[in-house]
């Protein structure tokens, strides 16, 4: 049998048993009909959000935010990160700063946006740069850290500038490890966006953080399960249909992982 598709066949067996286990759990009442609803409900809710509640609106908004956040947090980042390998200085104070910022969560960093930027799209579009920025950063310097020195003498004897050898030696070499970093970023940056939404939703960020506690404020807590497998579909066509899609395409084609 294919590799391919055996995983996809352990794939949907796995969803197929947590579904039949949900199922029966329910059937059982261990837990009230309110907190565990069945799936039908859940169905229902899932129908529901999208054809009555504007759900549908409410993710494309937050998918343009991620998106805005993202493109400004990996452009500081490579732009930071190229700084370090031409400044000996600059590396030293920007890794430790990347060590510092890196460790902080965005939640802590909330009043801090809210007293800055206001309640509303600009503070949670400035959670999902903090989310980005540090854990892209701390890939692009490994990655860069990596390149054999061979490449380096070999860019320096042909005359290459510090400024042609990040585009001609460094990105290049470290690609793997940047878009390693891109995932990470793209991870933590969708939850600090919906944990941020959940916050901020009230001052006018309808996006699904907002929908799920809409949904918990109502005691809805098929439309919170509801809204959860929207958040999985999202996650597992970005990484399934894009990431994976790129890795086969390029880095594992070309040799560069495995």
């Amino acid at each position: 049998m294919n590799k391919n598709i055996k995983n996809s066949l352990v794939k949907i067996i796995f969803i197929v048993s947590v579904l039949i286990l949900w199922q029966v759990l329910y059937t059982l009442k261990i837990w009230p009909e309110i907190l565990f609803p069945s799936l039908g409900d859940i169905g229902k809710a899932f129908v529901t959000a999208f054809t009555e509640r504007e759900l549908g609106t409410m993710v494309l908004h937050s998918l343009s935010l991620i998106i805005k956040g993202l493109i400004v947090g990996i452009a500081l980042a490579l732009v930071f990160s190229s700084l370090s390998v031409i400044s000996e200085t600059f590396y030293t104070i920007y890794n430790m700063i990347v060590s510092m910022c890196d460790l902080i969560p965005g939640i802590a960093l909330i009043p801090v946006a809210i007293l800055w930027i206001g309640v509303g799209d600009g503070a949670i579009i400035f959670m999902v740069i903090h989310a980005v920025v540090w854990p892209m950063s701390r890939s692009i310097i490994d990655g860069f850290n990596a390149v054999p020195e061979l490449y380096l003498e070999v860019g320096r004897n042909i005359g290459l500038s510090p400024v042609k050898l990040i585009f001609g030696v460094f990105l290049p070499a470290a690609l793997p490890r940047i878009f390693s970093g891109i995932k990470v970023g793209w991870a933590r940056a969708w939850r600090g966006l919906i944990s941020a939404e959940m916050i901020f939703g009230g001052g006018g960020a309808l996006g699904i953080g907002y929908f799920i506690q809409d949904r918990r404020t109502n005691t809805d807590i098929a439309g919170v399960f509801a809204v959860i497998i929207v958040i999985v579909i999202i996650g597992m066509v970005v990484e399934y249909g894009i990431f994976r899609n790129i890795e086969n395409k390029t880095f594992r084609k070309w040799g560069m992982t495995r």
